[in-house]
């Protein structure tokens, strides 16, 4: 007769079967062809829901109060650096048990969102310009031509230090990056609308009021008989210098086109970030040598992206405008 650990797992599923149909231990055991013992001890463990024995931890439940305690004090600590503090505050483990605790308790590695950092001055104003705009419908919001700049790197591998964070967490502060408006690099304007994209342009240099008046000019009012066939339509940019410049709202007022009012520090508010995001996953794979090849690889990205696209994400403002009044004019999911 074979004890448990040598019962095959067609055994085991007959035994199961043979328990369900209500026989005894004694008549399992004599069809299966094993001892009434090992018959016990199987169904006794899947009571218990026991799968293997094995041994003990070597750490209690007090030891992982402190592990999680030193994982929340600072979420970008590599394994190496956790373990290290794990030690020193008295608990005997290898590196790899205290990933694998990590891992129990729910802790994954991820790269950090990014999201503003928002004074308390800004919160008060997106808030009202969100309790303003929450009526507005997605048919009034089709007429706005949403526009910003963006940066592209010929390297796409260097995502910066991850967090540690459980589901659910994303958007916990705690786990969150600050971003960096207009870091140093190359740097591309685009416009979209409910109908479909716009033509991008290429900024040479920093931007300043006479740039952006140029790229206004030559980009964005091409971009708007493109988009909107003649019609009026809303312009939206941030308040970057170069956009809040008076000689800029001077040139609006000269051509007659509308501005969107538009609170400070808010990627989070504009569907042109996502379409970025978009745009930079599709180009994930892309192995760009030099400036002019990164340059082709995003036009034709750009050229991808759908009107579909385009309607989804304008026809997500009223969700975003719920979701800033929802967080008190806090950063958002978005």
């Amino acid at each position: 007769m074979g004890k448990t650990a040598d019962l095959t797992t067609v055994q085991k599923m007959t035994i199961d079967t043979l328990k369900k149909e209500g026989k005894t231990q004694k008549v399992i055991a004599k069809e299966v062809g094993c001892s009434q013992s090992s018959v016990s001890k199987h169904i006794n463990r899947e009571a218990k829901g026991r799968k293997r024995c094995g041994r003990k931890e070597c750490t209690s439940k007090r030891d992982k109060r402190a592990l999680e305690r030193i994982v929340k004090q600072n979420r970008f600590k590599n394994v190496g650096e956790i373990h290290k503090e794990w030690t020193v505050a008295g608990v005997s483990a290898s590196r790899s048990t205290t990933h694998r605790r990590m891992q129990d308790m729910g802790f994954s590695c991820r790269i950090p969102r990014v999201k503003p950092l928002l004074n308390k001055r800004q919160r008060q104003k997106r808030l009202a310009w969100a309790q303003d705009k929450k009526d507005w419908t997605a048919a009034e919001w089709s007429k706005v031509m949403f526009s910003d700049e963006s940066k592209f790197c010929i390297s796409f591998g260097n995502q910066g230090p991850r967090v540690w964070r459980k589901t659910g967490e994303a958007q916990n502060p705690r786990c969150l990056k600050s971003s960096v408006k207009f870091p140093q690099s190359v740097m591309v304007w685009g416009a979209m609308s409910s109908a479909a994209v716009g033509p991008l342009c290429f900024l040479r240099s920093r931007v300043n009021a006479a740039v952006y008046q140029e790229v206004l000019e030559h980009f964005m009012l091409p971009a708007a008989d493109q988009l909107n066939d003649g019609d009026d339509f809303i312009f939206q940019h941030d308040l970057a210098p170069a956009h809040s410049a008076k000689s800029t709202s001077t040139w609006f007022k000269d051509h007659g086109i509308p501005l969107l009012d538009w609170p400070a520090n808010s990627p989070d508010l504009n569907p042109i970030e996502n379409l970025w995001g978009i745009v930079k996953r599709k180009m994930r794979d892309a192995r760009p040598n030099n400036a002019e090849e990164l340059k082709a690889t995003i036009k034709a990205t750009w050229a991808l992206i759908t009107p579909e696209e385009c309607n989804r994400l304008v026809d997500s403002m009223p969700r975003r405008i719920a979701a800033a009044i929802q967080a008190k004019g806090a950063a958002t999911k978005y």
